[in-house]
């Protein structure tokens, strides 16, 4: 049995890419792993399937605060799935509810968290949800931001984009480690590689510029657009719209801007996004 590793992130931030990069890294193949395959490597921790596990049948009829008692038992069976730590892709802040933690510290290994500069999550945020601009800068303000429940997945609790880096920066920093959008894209030798360091895996150069060929974005969006990507949402055109960094100079008005900056200050500033 292994923990569970975590890859944390607010939505639209790279969490993708990051789980496209780990599994073509590991897995060493020839031609990338299809984006399609994702979700059967890393796990969601919102994915119904490990709650039913845990209680034993359908979750009809069960309350809210019944399900989310189910969170310490679902995901100590995710780490009993395997016999090494396991990747499970979350969006949820790491915060409690009914008093239970949405990210269980006995199932837990380690964390990956990515971060991105909120002035462009709220372009792809607005793309993916099929929110205005302004709609998606009011839902990244809002402390009780989440997504609801649907047919196979349960609600995800975001609250504010400030509070969610807030919350994760609680982790244990010893077994974290911070990633941004931004260096991804600009420097990534460095940065995957700093990633391969805190897991301590025995790979090559060679074999880390592979995975970061392979799990490029043209590569990503090429597959989307000949198979779909199930993790699209149907509010959106494309998952893998544009992959950039500072769009946001020439899509948000000055207003817009100055209502992120002003609302996100400190955590930008700390993040060096003003």
């Amino acid at each position: 049995m292994g923990g569970i590793i975590w890859l944390a992130s607010y939505p639209k931030s790279g969490n993708t890419w990051m789980r496209s990069f780990l599994h073509n890294l590991i897995q060493d193949r020839s031609s990338s792993v299809h984006i399609n395959e994702l979700a059967k490597l890393t796990y969601g921790d919102s994915q119904k399937y490990w709650y039913e596990q845990a209680y034993g049948g359908s979750l009809e009829g069960l309350s809210p605060e019944d399900v989310m008692k189910l969170t310490p038992k679902a995901q100590h069976l995710m780490t009993l799935s395997k016999s090494e730590s396991v990747f499970v892709k979350t969006h949820n802040n790491l915060a409690t509810n009914w008093g239970v933690p949405y990210i269980t510290p006995e199932a837990t290994a380690g964390a990956i968290v990515i971060v991105r500069n909120p002035l462009d999550v709220v372009i792809s945020l607005a793309h993916h949800f099929g929110f205005t601009v302004d709609e998606a800068i009011d839902f990244m303000a809002d402390p009780k931001a989440e997504t609801p429940e649907d047919e196979y997945k349960l609600p995800q609790f975001y609250g504010t984009w400030s509070d969610h880096v807030k919350s994760w920066e609680k982790f244990n920093p010893s077994y974290q480690h911070r990633v941004r959008y931004e260096d991804m894209l600009t420097k990534p030798q460095k940065t995957f590689g700093n990633v391969v360091k805190f897991f301590g895996l025995k790979v090559t150069k060679n074999q880390i510029n592979k995975a970061i060929k392979l799990s490029s974005f043209k590569v990503l969006q090429r597959q989307e657009q000949k198979d779909g990507f199930d993790e699209r949402s149907d509010k959106a055109e494309a998952f893998f719209r544009s992959g950039k960094s500072g769009q946001w100079k020439s899509v948000l008005t000055e207003d817009q801007v100055n209502r992120i900056c002003d609302t996100h200050h400190d955590i930008m500033s700390e993040l060096g996004y003003l």
